[in-house]
């Protein structure tokens, strides 16, 4: 992670704080240097702004890494239900996979 890049982001925030793109970008950077961080933002994304699709992938598997299937199925049906009704058919399909991997629903051959 560049130090630069987050606090250019965090310039952005404080230009307008509301902006969905620049908290996901915030929790992406945040991803592999401070996991709790991440998911500060991503709850913050899930809570303020429910139809920023690209969210509910990566908080969900985030609860994963955390042990909290249970938080995380949620996160991926309300994802599948959001994508669905904004027409991101690609993103469904996503959540769709993810889920079924963590409920043991996929049936690919290793």
């Amino acid at each position: 992670m560049s130090q630069n890049r987050l606090e250019q982001l965090f310039k952005f925030l404080e230009e307008d704080p509301n902006d969905a793109f620049t908290l996901y970008a915030i929790a992406t950077e945040y991803r592999n240097l401070d996991k709790k961080k991440a998911m500060e933002y991503y709850e913050k994304l899930l809570a303020e702004h429910e139809n920023y699709v690209g969210t509910y992938y990566h908080a969900a598997k985030l609860y994963e890494e955390f042990g909290q299937n249970d938080v995380a199925e949620r996160i991926y049906k309300k994802g599948m239900q959001i994508s669905r009704q904004e027409g991101n058919l690609h993103a469904f399909s996503e959540l769709q996979q993810a889920y079924n991997k963590m409920m043991g629903l996929d049936y690919e051959d290793d």
